[in-house]
């Protein structure tokens, strides 16, 4: 029952035995948010049966009511809307009844309905979840569940960056600093060890670009030549190249920060349905380039790299493709993208959850999406706590 089909019956019958007057009707509305109450009685359309002001009115139905009803704790009185105050016992005993009733509140699927993908998490491997990622992870699971409650089918699903110059950089680090660790020599989660690696790398890659330029070189020359980042960028062309060596190690240093990861998921109580790893879409996503400068979507440079123009909505050039012909988050972002739709037929729009820092990089997205012609679903984004629809694709 509502609360205006709990207190409508005692409401009639405080005015019977205060003012011996019979009423059908009760009349409610939401309290105002400037004054205490939980729901709110209009006092007006009874001075046309008892003689009275309406704050007097008032008072004496909400006397009444904290005397005799135990759902109403207090009251109080503007001009002539009588603020009710609930009990908290009420409220308990309310959630005290359905915690047996086995998912209150969920709509039963509509067979027809498309069902609907949300992504959340989505890490790096090559370094732990952190704050953000708590984020990320309850936000998205509670989205999915309250779509699934809604009566939609839902699939959780995750796109997990596992390949890249950043993968490599940990990767080298671990090559040449490791000495060889492993989670179980170390005592530390695999997606910690790894993380430490990166760090490692960042730290010899700023005292070689330290010392370039103590040799003349320009902070710019520096960060292009310092020898590490070079052997990363070779370790990256190496991965794309199928080297086998190179595999072997990104398999086993991913599986570390898998198996870490599975442990931080398991903490936090989220799942997923599906797993799409970059590693698997990136090539899907440079055919997909190749296909839109043929249509002229995309333009190369003198370089060789790729890019797309789009300052005339208001945004920049954007990279889809490096000089060197390896790919970029986008690249990747849109074999995605095509390969969900191509995986799951029934499922009619996507939810993002992402980080605010993320909103430019998907706003791009979603209009290569739409330049592209490629796929015909809703897009939704969530950004912090925000929920707006980006764009609809057609």
């Amino acid at each position: 029952m509502t609360l205006s089909e709990i207190l409508t019956p005692s409401i009639q019958k405080a005015v019977q035995d205060l003012f011996d007057v019979t009423i059908e009707k009760v009349e409610f509305q939401s309290t105002r948010k400037e004054f205490e109450g939980d729901i709110t009685m209009v006092i007006f359309p009874l001075l046309k049966l008892v003689k009275s002001n309406p704050v007097e009115l008032g008072n004496k139905i909400g006397n009444y009511l904290v005397e005799n009803v135990t759902e109403v704790a207090k009251f109080n009185v503007v001009s002539g809307f009588l603020n009710i105050v609930i009990s908290d016992a009420y409220y308990l005993n309310f959630f005290n009844e359905i915690k047996s009733v086995e998912k209150y509140g969920f709509v039963t699927p509509t067979p027809s309905d498309k069902a609907v993908m949300v992504e959340y998490s989505s890490p790096n491997t090559n370094k732990p979840l952190h704050l953000g990622h708590v984020r990320n992870n309850l936000l998205g699971y509670s989205v999915a569940e309250i779509i699934k409650a809604s009566g939609k089918k839902v699939y959780k699903t995750q796109i997990i960056n596992d390949r890249g110059i950043h993968i490599c950089k940990s990767m080298l680090a671990w090559q040449k600093f490791g000495e060889g660790q492993t989670p179980e020599t170390s005592g530390l989660k695999g997606d910690k060890l790894v993380g430490n690696f990166y760090v490692a790398f960042d730290k010899a890659y700023k005292e070689q670009i330290n010392q370039l330029m103590a040799e003349g070189k320009t902070e710019e020359e520096a960060k292009k030549q310092a020898p590490i980042i070079l052997e990363a960028q070779e370790m990256l062309l190496k991965w794309e190249a199928g080297d086998e060596a190179v595999i072997a190690l990104w398999k086993k240093m991913n599986q570390w920060v898998y198996d870490g990861f599975a442990a931080t998921y398991t903490t936090m109580g989220v799942d997923f349905d599906s797993y799409y790893y970059e590693s698997n879409t990136y090539l899907l996503g440079k055919d997909v380039v190749q296909m839109g400068l043929e249509k002229g979507i995309f333009e190369k440079d003198p370089d060789g790299s790729v890019w797309i123009d789009l300052t005339a909505e208001g945004l920049d050039r954007k990279i889809v493709l490096r000089s060197d012909g390896t790919a970029v988050y986008m690249t990747q972002d849109i074999g995605t993208a095509i390969q969900r739709v191509k995986d799951m037929a029934d499922v009619g729009g996507i939810v993002y959850t992402v980080g605010n820092e993320q909103d430019y990089h998907f706003k791009v997205l979603f209009l290569i999406l739409k330049k592209l012609g490629l796929i015909g679903l809703r897009i939704y984004f969530i950004c912090r706590m925000e929920w707006s629809i980006c764009l609809q694709v057609k």
